[in-house]
């Protein structure tokens, strides 16, 4: 399990290198990733209290060791339909004191790992946009090893700074 711990260390370790480094997470059956900086830790689901008259996106609240953390469903803020395959294995990635004044905790479908690529593993011109509404940062490709060959995956990087601070209001 990635725990504060984990990504404090791996902040220490990769600072001023010059590569990137993120939190990789599933929704739907998509790979996702933000920037490890924005994070300040990943826990496991649990019982959230629903707020009435809030969009649907935010889940409601839970108490994380004695601050109250709004939850967001990063799936339907997005709206991601389509469901995880196979087990799924719900996380809360608590995000960064410097992404929001308040404690926001964004639910994902899993968290994979925390992982540094170059700045040769991302394509930032192709999909990010800074006008539109899909808050890509960019693309990055993560090189997989397979038995019988080599093949890469695409994982979409969040701006996860903008689309918190779009629906601040609501928080």
């Amino acid at each position: 399990m990635i725990t504060q711990k984990t990504i404090q260390t791996a902040r220490t370790t990769s600072k001023g290198t010059g590569n990137l480094q993120v939190v990789e997470f599933i929704l739907g059956n998509e790979l996702f990733a933000i920037d490890l900086f924005d994070t300040r830790e990943v826990i496991n689901t649990t019982d959230i209290t629903p707020l009435p008259n809030t969009p649907s996106f935010i889940k409601g609240i839970i108490d994380l060791r004695g601050i109250i953390t709004t939850i967001i469903d990063l799936k339907e803020m997005m709206h991601i339909t389509r469901e995880a395959d196979g087990k799924k294995r719900s996380r809360i990635i608590v995000l960064d004191a410097g992404v929001s004044q308040k404690m926001i905790g964004v639910l994902v479908d899993d968290v994979l790992a925390v992982s540094t690529y170059t700045q040769e593993d991302i394509d930032r011109d192709t999909h990010a946009s800074k006008s539109s509404d899909r808050d890509i940062l960019g693309i990055i490709r993560k090189k997989v090893r397979t038995a019988d060959h080599d093949k890469n995956e695409l994982i979409i990087w969040l701006d996860i700074r903008t689309m918190i601070h779009k629906v601040e209001q609501d928080l």
